[in-house]
């Protein structure tokens, strides 16, 4: 039986290529306005930036439990894996990476390994699917391990926000630079490369989304290309408008980021997941 793909909802494929290609889906938990949701199957993305303003208190997120990993990973088992490949959002964002180590270690039944695609939303969509193709294809499990390490260093996710606010709300940085950033409109830019996290700060949505294409072109000549929104349809349109010679555009996925980002990004967020071509 092949390699089987495990991974999290995070990485924002759409819902047609996890059936299609057979993939293992864990969901994150979300907890907003009261409640807690699992991702992607409890609420909706359009519900969630619809209301996102509107909550009393900030969403927060958290990361399945290990028995969540251990029952995907040995009813695999049961249908006759030969080895399973559990693929996560980077350990630098989120400890599902750990959680899914711990899980693998008490599964005996099938060999599980455990990646950290250094990468979040389609930046771990793309090497996911990459995987799982190869699995179907009858590749062995060094074989697979052997593309990803190759492919995730040519993966670049950067995104520029609408707004400061909701890292502000979540915590994530400092409460003084939100405010100077509100108060001189500042839009920053976040970047996420081979698992380091940077941010940019520049003036205008203008000046951002010319930023964003100068660095789309400095990946180069591109195999994959994805936009990332925050519900942003119009970001998406403008940005689709502009992107003609980067790829053709039925080649172009477009993805709205799964809650558990942005929850702590906020809507109107825009960007681009890119895979760089083979030298």
């Amino acid at each position: 039986m092949p390699v089987r793909i495990v991974t999290d909802s995070t990485c924002d494929l759409p819902a047609e290529v996890i059936e299609r290609l057979g993939i293992g889906l864990v969901p994150l938990y979300i907890n907003a306005g009261g409640r807690g949701y699992l991702d992607g199957v409890e609420i909706t993305r359009n519900e969630f930036y619809r209301n996102l303003p509107d909550y009393p208190v900030q969403p927060t997120t958290a990361v399945p439990s290990q028995q969540k990993f251990q029952e995907q990973y040995e009813a695999y088992a049961l249908s006759g894996a030969s080895e399973v490949i559990s693929i996560h959002i980077s350990s630098a964002l989120s400890s599902v990476v750990n959680v899914a180590l711990a899980a693998a270690r008490e599964v005996t039944a099938v060999p599980v390994r455990v990646f950290d695609s250094r990468q979040l939303s389609l930046g771990t969509g793309f090497l996911v699917e990459r995987a799982a193709r190869m699995a179907a294809d009858g590749c062995r499990l060094d074989e697979i391990m052997q593309a990803l390490n190759e492919q995730v260093r040519r993966i670049h996710v950067f995104a520029a926000l609408d707004t400061l606010e909701f890292l502000k709300r979540s915590g994530r940085m400092n409460r003084f630079v939100a405010n100077l950033g509100a108060l001189l409109q500042l839009k920053p830019i976040l970047t996420m490369y081979d698992g380091t996290p940077t941010t940019e700060r520049v003036r205008t949505r203008e000046r951002a989304t010319r930023r964003l294409f100068e660095l789309l072109q400095q990946v180069g000549p591109l195999e994959r290309l994805a936009i990332l929104h925050t519900n942003a349809p119009a970001r998406v349109a403008e940005l689709m408008a502009q992107i003609e010679g980067f790829l053709p555009a039925a080649q172009i996925m477009v993805a709205d980021i799964t809650p558990v980002i942005g929850a702590h990004i906020g809507p109107g967020a825009f960007g681009f997941a890119a895979i760089g071509a083979q030298v």
